[in-house]
C-alpha cells in the first residue's frame, strides 16, 4: 500500500517520541504538520565511500522517495556548492548543505527549552526544515534565521513559502548574528563552531541560551547549551549526545601543509592513539591542539598543525606505539597531556565537561571550572 505524507509524518513523530524526544506537545504537532518533502526538493546525495551519488525522486518513484524523506536520516543536498538537482553523476567532495536528521533537529530544539513568545535566532537556515518547525512552534514573527549561502537561502525561502511559513530570513554571516532582531531568548546553531562568536552573546537577553555544537579541525564534536547570566558570562555543560554538524564556513580549516612523515624526535607514547577513536577522547585531543588536523594512516594517526606545519605521527612498535614529532609544537605531547588528565578523571563521557565564556576568553573544563581546562581559539 502506498504511504501518504501525513501517515509518514505521524509515524516519524511516534518514532522520535519512542526515542525520548518530543516531550513538548507543541513541538510534536509541528513534526506531524510540517511536510519534510517540501524542503528536500527533488534530489539528494547518497554517500558511497568517499563519493556522493545523486538520487532523484524520478529515479526511485514517489512512494520510495517519501519513505526516504521520512527516514530519521540526514540527507546531503549540496556538495562543494553543487546542489543534488544539478549533479550529473557521482562526485567527490565535502557536504556544504544538508537536511539534518529529524531526531537531531528535535534534540536541539528541546534542549533550547522553547517558550511561547520568545524570539529565536537560528544560525544556518539550510533547507528550511528546522526553520519551519521553529515557526510552527513559536510563530513566524518570533523566528529569525540567517543563511550564509545565497543559493541555499533562496531555495529555503521557496521551501518555506510552499509550506505556508514566513519567518524573518536573512542572507549573511551567521557568526555575526542579526542585530536588527533585538534581544533573543535563544540562539540555535545548525552549524558547528570552533568557539562561540561574541555577537551571539551580545544579542542575547540575560538568562537567554545558546545551543550549538562545538567542533574543530579534528572533527571532534560536543553539543552544549550555554546560559547567559546577569554579569554577561555564559556557562553550561555538554550534553553527551553524539551529534555533529558541518563547521560554519568561516570556521573551516585553511589549506594544511602536506604530510611528509619527517622523522623528527621519536619516543614511546604513554597512551595509545586509539583513544582518539572514542567520541570524548577525540574532543579532548582537539581541545589540546585546536589548530591541528587529524589524519588516519595505515597503522596509526597523524596530526598536522595548519598554523605552524608542526606534525606528529604514530606507528605501532610491538605492543606499544612510537610517536615522531617535528616542528615548533609538540602536538602529541599536548594531546597526550590532555588525554592523561581525562584518563586520571576516570575517562568520563562529555557530560563531565563544561564551558565558561567571557569577553576575554572561552574555556572548556573537566569536572568543574577549577579542574583541568583548555582555552579555545578566538
Amino acid at each position: 500500500m502506498t504511504a501518504t505524507s501525513t501517515a509518514l509524518r505521524h509515524h516519524l513523530a511516534d518514532t522520535l517520541a519512542a526515542k525520548g524526544h518530543l516531550t513538548d506537545p507543541a513541538l510534536r504537532t509541528a513534526v506531524e504538520d510540517v511536510p519534510r518533502e517540501l524542503f528536500l526538493g527533488d534530489a539528494v546525495f547518497r554517500p558511497g565511500g568517499s563519493h556522493w551519488q545523486p538520487v532523484s525522486r524520478a529515479d526511485v518513484g514517489d512512494d520510495a522517495w517519501l519513505h526516504m524523506v521520512y527516514d530519521d536520516t540526514t540527507w546531503v543536498t549540496q556538495v562543494d556548492g553543487l546542489s543534488a538537482s544539478r549533479a550529473t553523476g557521482v562526485l567527490p567532495g565535502n557536504p556544504t548543505s544538508s537536511s539534518t536528521l529529524p531526531s537531531g533537529v528535535v534534540l536541539m530544539l528541546e534542549l533550547a527549552d522553547l517558550h511561547d513568545g520568545s524570539k529565536v535566532l537560528e544560525i544556518g537556515t539550510g533547507t528550511g526544515y528546522s526553520t519551519a518547525i521553529l515557526s510552527h512552534r513559536l510563530g513566524d514573527s518570533c523566528v529569525y534565521s540567517v543563511e550564509y549561502d545565497k543559493d541555499v537561502a533562496t531555495a529555503a525561502a521557496q521551501h518555506l513559502a510552499a509550506a505556508g511559513r514566513s519567518p524573518h530570513l536573512v542572507v549573511g554571516d551567521g557568526l555575526e548574528g542579526h542585530h536588527e532582531g533585538g534581544e533573543y531568548g535563544t540562539v540555535i546553531a545548525t552549524c558547528a563552531v570552533r568557539s562561540i562568536p561574541p555577537p551571539w552573546l551580545w544579542q542575547l537577553q540575560n538568562g537567554g541560551s545558546v545551543v550549538t555544537t562545538l567542533s574543530g579541525w579534528m572533527t571532534g564534536s560536543g553539543l552544549i547549551r550555554l546560559t547567559l547570566d546577569d554579569d554577561g558570562v555564559a556557562h553550561g555543560r555538554f550534553t553527551g549526545d553524539r551529534i555533529a554538524y558541518m563547521l560554519a564556513r568561516p570556521h573551516e580549516r585553511p589549506p594544511r601543509p602536506k604530510l611528509y612523515r619527517r622523522p623528527g624526535t621519536a619516543r614511546t607514547t604513554q597512551l595509545s592513539p586509539t583513544l582518539l577513536d572514542d567520541w570524548t577522547g577525540l574532543l579532548v585531543a582537539q581541545l589540546a591542539a585546536p589548530s591541528a588536523e587529524l589524519l588516519t594512516l595505515s597503522g596509526g594517526i597523524a596530526l598536522i598543525d595548519t598554523a605552524t606545519g608542526s606534525q606528529a605521527w604514530t606507528e605501532p612498535d610491538g605492543d606499544a606505539w612510537t610517536v615522531h614529532q617535528d616542528g615548533p609544537l609538540r602536538l602529541w605531547d599536548q594531546v597526550e597531556a590532555a588525554l592523561d588528565a581525562w584518563q586520571q578523571a576516570g575517562a568520563p563521557d562529555q557530560t563531565a565537561f563544561g564551558m565558561t565564556v567571557t569577553d576575554g576568553e572561552q574555556v572548556v573544563w573537566l569536572g568543574d571550572p577549577g579542574g583541568p581546562q583548555w582555552r579555545l581559539p578566538l
